[in-house]
Parts: structure tokens; sequence; C-alpha cells
């Protein structure tokens, strides 16, 4: 047992006594200087990569409100328009152009000549219908192709 432990003291006094070689010591000092460099480095890229991200985000949204400024924008010629004018005289005030003649139809003969569309009625779901029952067993109900 005494010598293991003079064993293992004479490897710690071999290994101490190489940091008293220069070039061992530049060898460590140098990689511990590459181990920083390479950390700030990877550090940079990391920062930069992030905020390119919000860059793009950033520039993203910035198109975004510009169609919708420009969107706005038309919406505002249009309704500056003559077109929208006329159109919106002869829907809110019954107006028309000198020439025109309307023509007033009552509701039931303009209903006489559509198709009434077909019966649907939602499925009446009440309370006792609906069935409370845990995520896991409606997955397992789906997987094993059971019917609720």
């Amino acid at each position: 047992m005494k010598s293991k432990i003079q064993n293992y003291y004479k490897l710690l006094k071999d290994q101490i006594a190489k940091f008293g070689d220069i070039k061992f010591t530049g060898q460590i000092v140098f990689l511990i200087i590459v181990l920083l460099v390479t950390w700030s480095g990877i550090n940079a890229i990391q920062s930069n990569y992030s905020l390119q991200q919000q860059v793009s985000r950033i520039q993203q949204e910035n198109q975004v409100a510009q169609l919708e400024n420009s969107t706005i924008a038309l919406q505002n010629q249009y309704y500056k328009s003559q077109q929208y004018l006329d159109l919106s005289a002869r829907q809110n005030f019954g107006l028309a152009k000198p020439g025109e003649t309307e023509l007033l139809v009552p509701k039931n003969v303009a209903l006489s000549y559509t198709s009434s569309p077909p019966n649907y009625s939602p499925p009446n779901l009440t309370t006792s219908t609906i069935k409370s029952q845990s995520n896991y067993l409606t997955w397992i109900d789906f997987f094993l192709h059971r019917s609720q």
C-alpha cells in the first residue's frame, strides 16, 4: 500500500516537473489560448445567427406592413373612383343614371325563381351524448379503430 502511494507521489512529482520545462508550459498556454479563441468565435457566430434571424423577421414584418399600406392605398383610390360612387349611389340611395329604368320585383316573385337549399340540420349535441374520456383513451380507440 505504501509503495502505491509512493508511486503516485513520484508520478505527480514528474508531472509537476514537466511544468518547469518551458516548451511544455508554452504548449499548454497555447492550447488554452486556442480554446478561448475558439469559444469566443463560436459565441460570435451564435450571436450573429440570432441577430440575423431578428433582422429577417423584422424585414418580413416590414414587407407585410408595406403590402398592407399599398392595399389600403388601392382601396382609397377605389373609394374615390367614379365607379364606386355610382355603385354606392345605386345601392344606398336607389339612384340611377339618366336613361336607365329601375324595375322593382316583389320578394315572393323573385324567390319563386330560386331553388331552395337542401334541408340541413346540425346534429343536436347535448351533454348526455358527449362522452368525456381522457385523451389517452381517445387515442387508443382511434388506433384500434373503435367507433364511439
